[in-house]
């Protein structure tokens, strides 16, 4: 697959093995950056012999999605000989492609970088699109550019040693992009979710691939997010909230998961969505979340809070992006009426039935 940008045309490359890996060759003008875990699973394996000081290996947390990060990577990065050369290849999921890719593009004004997204979230979404983004000041994503890698790299065998926490969080993702689909997408969920939880390897990359090719049209049509892209966006204004509110320990995935169950119940409300269609998307998130309930139930005041500071909200009134039925399809709506009543009310349906 292929994804045009203005900044390039990028690939993606999906393999069944490790060969793309073992085939990487490291020269002086090449940096690299692991995610830690990903270091500490694979070492012996895949990444035994690397030259040292050409490797920076980050704990993916989202304490070191900073400026801080970002910029200890660069003061490395300028010993090597090559400048605009320079080679930067980066292992791991959303925090270390945050990091990386604001990196690559602030170096020398842009240098070569290339992607392995090693979690089925990074994987089905965030690996194109070009957005990278930074937390500060303890709110989500406030820092960021637009800059896509040149190649992508999926090797499907990464998602055996996954966590249930980490790969749950990454079907969030997948069942969003289903849902937005429409009625197909969602009987699709519905006949291969226990595939999905069982990590079946081709079904997983059959919906990697599904899940890649639905958000290539949107970001092809509008790069930097000022149109039709925006309706992505859909669930993530609960989702940052939920995210930045339990001090992140929800994962991202999974708090989009329970931002499409909470933005739902306001389509409900609203008479947008049927019950019957709301109550089958609700059967297919529940079983992929599980949470402490109690980091967010008593913290609605926190979570609104949360969702005005949210680097997307542009007024006094709430946007968020809600679905509405039309026959089988979904339209995408950008509200931008949200109100108190309706969130507090919807987080509680939430999190009375989790």
């Amino acid at each position: 697959m292929n994804i045009r940008s203005a900044e390039k045309v990028y690939s993606v490359s999906i393999y069944d093995d490790f060969q793309a890996i073992e085939n990487i060759k490291v020269s002086s003008d090449t940096f690299l950056v692991i995610d830690k875990t990903l270091y500490e699973l694979y070492r012996d394996q895949l990444f035994r012999d690397l030259p040292e000081g050409q490797v920076y290996i980050l704990e993916a947390a989202e304490e070191n999605k900073v400026i801080q990060t970002a910029l200890d990577i660069c003061e490395i990065m300028t010993t090597i000989p090559a400048k605009r050369n320079a080679r930067l290849i980066s292992f791991g999921g959303g925090i270390i492609q945050d990091v990386t890719g604001f990196v690559a593009n602030i170096l020398y004004r842009g240098i070569h970088w290339t992607f392995y997204p090693t979690t089925l979230l990074a994987a089905c979404d965030s690996c194109i699109g070009g957005k990278t983004s930074l937390n500060y000041k303890h709110y989500k994503n406030l820092l960021g550019t637009f800059y896509p890698p040149d190649e992508i790299c999926i090797c499907t065998p990464f998602f055996k040693t996954l966590t249930e926490r980490k790969f749950k969080s990454g079907l969030g993702e997948v069942v969003k992009f289903n849902v937005m689909r429409g009625e197909d997408g969602i009987r699709n969920m519905e006949m291969y979710l226990q595939d999905l939880l069982c990590r079946d390897e081709s079904v997983l990359r059959r919906f990697v691939e599904s899940s890649l090719e639905f958000k290539k049209n949107f970001i092809e049509e509008d790069e930097y997010d000022r149109g039709i892209r925006v309706q992505l966006n859909f669930a993530h204004t609960y989702g940052h909230a939920f995210e930045t509110v339990s001090g992140y320990e929800i994962p991202h995935g999974t708090a989009v998961a329970m931002g499409t169950i909470a933005a739902d119940r306001v389509s409900l409300a609203r008479g947008w969505m049927s019950e019957e269609k709301v109550s089958r998307i609700e059967k297919i998130l529940f079983p992929i979340i599980k949470i402490d309930k109690n980091a967010l139930y008593t913290k609605l005041d926190s979570i609104l809070d949360a969702m005005h500071k949210d680097k997307k909200q542009t007024g006094k009134s709430l946007t968020a992006v809600l679905m509405q039925e039309i026959g089988d399809k979904m339209m995408l709506n950008v509200i931008h009426d949200l109100n108190s009543d309706e969130v507090r009310e919807s987080v509680e349906y939430l999190m009375s039935h989790i």
